[in-house]
């Protein structure tokens, strides 16, 4: 035996040693079902990428302004009326310009609860760019959803024609879809499509998810404030649309927020202006019937040093008045259970920080809750906890508040104390003067007022009137060349790697499931007997084999098979040998044909036995007619030189099963089969006997012991692996001597070591054969 055979005979069998190199070879072996997998996945590549629709990636940018940014000479003015001093949250702001709210207005804006498409080879195509009118619906909310509605375009009329009625162009018009307006499209290049138009209506709320969907919103650093928007669609200039749209409605959402607090601004200083504006009048009627009745021009120098000491003083007093009152306001704002941004500006007349600082605070959370219950439920996370941080803010400015009047209240009542202490110079005035003077300090306090007032009004109407979002735009939505789906090298890499996956799959599969042994490295797995040889099968169906033939592959197999007989134990006093199998059909009788043929032509006396007594089929190998044999010779009624018959080839005779007994085993057991064994052995060289399988029947068990060695035929693709699994146990049991394997039937296939062994290497006559 070789050295590699008694490696793997003394090998335990059931290793599980995965060879990657054997594996390789194994899947190679199955080219022709890769290469027809990756020409057909390559074709359904090349169809998926030929009628699927490109996707493209646009994309904008724009700059978010900070509290020190964009304010320009007016920025003291701003500051004054406390308007703009919000700092803006990048975080914030991706997630306003993301929102619902403002979705749902680029999709009424554009329009896109209307596409209009045509039908395609295969799918259907937008035709955003390609339609002469685009379409919008009087309510968007009323839409009901409808499917392809066809419709066709007069260019002579200007007319749209649905179900054979025309609509005019720019005008509502009733239709049974509902009040729609057709209009010319700007983007429309004059050439109508060849396939007939129509148009689908979907709800507002499915056309804003689309969107969503689409759209990415981030920040472009992490201290940055340029954030980046990208969208991805079908058709280019539809995403820098509905790009270009989002943007200018998140700046016209920024400008409305802030016109409202200006908006609240005024409406604030305009009712203060009402109430001291009248007051200044009554004032003013009173000091001219005073002077006209009293025929007084004008106060003493003393009255008038007097005058402009209070009325100093009274500035304060109406100062700190003008303060109480906003502090009134702000404290029925905070008090409101649903704040919805109409905050009185700190700095009107208020100088302090912290109560700045906190109403900033609370009006940009009441925005921020306000703009996030239009995305999420009440229970949301991100709404509790910003309903939560609201609950807490109002506590802290009352509180404020509280203080900020008390300190008010006590600062006024000290200017009024000061103001008792000139009560005493009054008494030394006469009495004329001395109500002038008081009616003339009236008048300084409301002018005073009112002046304040005045100021502050056309400071908030500036503002009102030049307000400008807290973002800049940087780049405009701009479409990028090249698609980004679907992306051809990877479809195709896809595609080959798919082929592979479903062959690898494929190969794995079919030796998980099949029953039957595919390979020589299964074999050594399941057993540790060693494996002598392997024989092809022969595509031409010979019987014999002709050995004597030049480059015959199958021949060389044999001839290897006969070199090996050597290292099992077969010479001058040890001849016999037993051939059997697992089932019928596995080609004992072809392997003891053609190795009984390939021992003679080496000038070796060989002779067959026909054992198998059930289903002989060795005289048919030879084209022999059947006659008196083994079963003849046991009974008695012929000697062995009568059942010997000579073949057509010298050195080789057979001695065939003669009538089949109704006992095969028990005749197989008679003590005349080792004499007749043993007489074969002094006349030949090598006594071959053909058993039959062990699976359906015990004759080979009977024989064995008279056997020096025993060949166990497994046909690939044929013997089944339970079987294989039994050889060791059965070959102990039965004391089979010297037991190895032959691997019969092994399909030749190109590149294919895994199941040709290291015989394509070794075979003589291969190489020639290949020249």
């Amino acid at each position: 035996m070789s050295k590699n055979d008694n490696q793997r005979h003394n090998r335990m069998p059931n290793e599980d040693i995965f060879d990657f190199k054997e594996w390789i070879f194994k899947f190679l072996s199955y080219w022709p079902l890769l290469t027809i997998l990756i020409f057909s996945s390559l074709i359904i590549a090349w169809l998926y990428l030929r009628y699927s629709i490109p996707i493209y990636t646009t994309s904008a940018s724009i700059l978010i302004k900070d509290e020190k940014e964009g304010l320009g000479s007016s920025s003291n003015m701003f500051e004054a009326l406390d308007l703009f001093g919000g700092k803006k949250i990048v975080d914030n702001e991706i997630e306003v310009i993301q929102s619902k709210s403002l979705a749902r207005q680029v999709v009424e804006n554009l329009h896109l609860y209307a596409p209009i498409d045509v039908d395609g080879r295969i799918t259907e195509q937008s035709a955003y760019l390609s339609c002469p009118v685009r379409i919008s619906v009087l309510v968007p909310d009323s839409i009901r959803p409808t499917d392809k509605i066809f419709f066709e375009y007069d260019s002579l009329t200007e007319k749209v024609i649905i179900d054979q009625k025309g609509y005019d162009l720019n005008k509502w018009n009733n239709t049974p879809y509902g009040v729609l307006k057709f209009y010319k499209n700007k983007y429309y290049n004059g050439r109508l499509s060849e396939m007939p138009y129509y148009f689908k209506l979907m709800t507002v709320k499915r056309a804003t998810n689309s969107i969503i969907s689409r759209i990415t919103v981030q920040s472009s650093g992490k201290s940055s404030t340029v954030i980046d928007l990208s969208i991805n669609d079908e058709i280019p200039k539809r995403g820098e649309d509905i790009l270009n749209e989002l943007i200018n409605v998140y700046n016209n959402a920024a400008i409305e927020d802030k016109n409202i607090l200006a908006s609240n601004t005024l409406q604030f200083v305009e009712e203060r202006l009402r109430y001291v504006v009248a007051e200044l009048d009554s004032v003013e009627d009173a000091l001219q019937r005073f002077k006209t009745s009293n025929q007084i021009t004008d106060v003493s120098t003393e009255g008038q040093i007097f005058l402009e000491t209070v009325s100093l003083n009274d500035q304060k007093i109406g100062d700190i008045n003008i303060q109480l009152a906003v502090l009134d306001q702000i404290e029925k704002y905070v008090k409101q259970k649903e704040g919805k941004g109409s905050i009185v500006p700190a700095s009107l007349g208020i100088n302090n920080p912290i109560l700045t600082t906190l109403l900033e605070a609370l009006n940009q959370a009441e925005i921020e809750y306000d703009r996030v219950k239009k995305l999420v439920p009440e229970n949301h996370p991100n709404a509790i906890a910003l309903s939560d941080k609201i609950a807490k803010l109002r506590p802290d400015i009352l509180e404020n508040l509280y203080n900020q009047r008390k300190n008010l209240v006590a600062s006024r009542q000290e200017l009024m104390s000061s103001n008792n202490r000139y009560s005493s110079f009054l008494r030394s005035i006469p009495k004329k003067e001395r109500a002038l003077l008081d009616i003339s300090r009236q008048q300084a306090i409301k002018n005073n007022i009112y002046t304040f007032l005045l100021q502050k009004r056309e400071e908030a109407a500036i503002s009102y009137a030049s307000t400008v979002a807290d973002s800049r735009i940087i780049d405009r939505a701009e479409t990028i060349e090249n698609p980004i789906s679907p992306k051809r090298k990877l479809i195709y890499l896809i595609a080959i790697m798919g082929a592979i996956g479903a062959t690898v799959s494929f190969v794995a599969l079919r030796d998980f499931f099949s029953y039957t042994i595919q390979s020589r490295e299964e074999i050594e797995k399941l057993t540790s007997l060693p494996i002598l040889g392997e024989i092809n099968l022969d595509k031409n169906g010979h019987q014999l084999i002709p050995m004597n033939e030049r480059g015959n592959f199958i021949a060389e197999q044999f001839r290897h098979i006969r070199t090996s007989l050597g290292y099992l134990g077969i010479n001058k006093s040890n001849k016999r040998i037993l051939v059997t199998s697992s089932i019928s059909g596995e080609g004992k009788s072809f392997f003891t044909s053609n190795l009984g043929l390939s021992l003679s032509i080496a000038n070796k006396r060989v002779v067959l036995l026909e054992m198998d007594l059930r289903k002989p089929k060795l005289m048919e190998s030879f084209g022999l007619k059947r006659r008196a044999g083994i079963s003849d010779f046991v009974i008695g009624e012929k000697s062995l030189e009568e059942v010997i018959t000579h073949t057509n080839f010298s050195n080789l005779d057979i001695i065939c099963s003669g009538p089949i007994p109704p006992n095969p085993a028990e005749l197989l057991m008679n003590e005349k089969i080792s004499n007749m064994l043993n007489s074969l052995e002094e006349t030949y060289d090598y006594i071959i006997m053909d058993l039959p399988p062990i699976g359906p029947v015990t004759d080979a068990f009977i024989v064995s012991s008279l056997a020096n060695t025993a060949i166990y035929l497994v046909r690939y693709n044929y013997s089944p692996k339970k079987m294989i699994r039994k050889i060791d146990e059965l070959s102990k049991i039965h004391n089979f001597p010297n037991t190895s394997i032959v691997f019969n039937g092994v399909e030749e296939k190109k590149w294919n070591k895994y199941t040709n062994g290291y015989y394509n290497s070794e075979g003589y006559g291969y190489l020639d054969r290949k020249k």
